[in-house]
């Protein structure tokens, strides 16, 4: 099993009327990541952010633009239960899964192009 550190999470930040993707960042679970899809997002010019109480957001977004509870992240969520079933790679129980961290970008990086942003892949 990968340590902590090696291990990498799906971040990403989705339209919070339409329910789009806008930019993801697979990365460790640290402030960087954030930092990392911060800068992508730039240029959306987003003046309002939906999160969980997780101390990065804490630290890294301005009070004024940031919203904490569940009410407003259940569209990203019911986003990750989408891509746990459709990716079997991301289900520890099946012969699918793959300890490969570069597998698991690779799947993930390609479903969200294809599915969510609408790139051939």
């Amino acid at each position: 099993m990968q340590s902590k550190r090696q291990q990498r999470w799906l971040w990403h930040a989705i339209d919070h009327q339409t329910g789009a993707v806008l930019a993801y960042v697979l990365a460790p679970h640290d402030d960087a990541a954030l930092s990392a899809l911060m800068s992508l997002l730039t240029p959306f010019g987003i003046q309002q952010f939906y999160t969980d109480s997780w101390g990065a957001y804490l630290r890294l977004l301005e009070p004024k633009q940031h919203t904490v509870g569940k009410t407003n992240t259940q569209r990203i969520e019911q986003k990750h239960l989408t891509l746990r079933t459709r990716i079997k790679r991301l289900a520890r129980k099946t012969i699918c899964f793959s300890k490969s961290v570069l597998m698991h970008d690779t799947v993930i990086g390609m479903f969200i192009n294809r599915y969510e942003l609408g790139r051939p892949v």
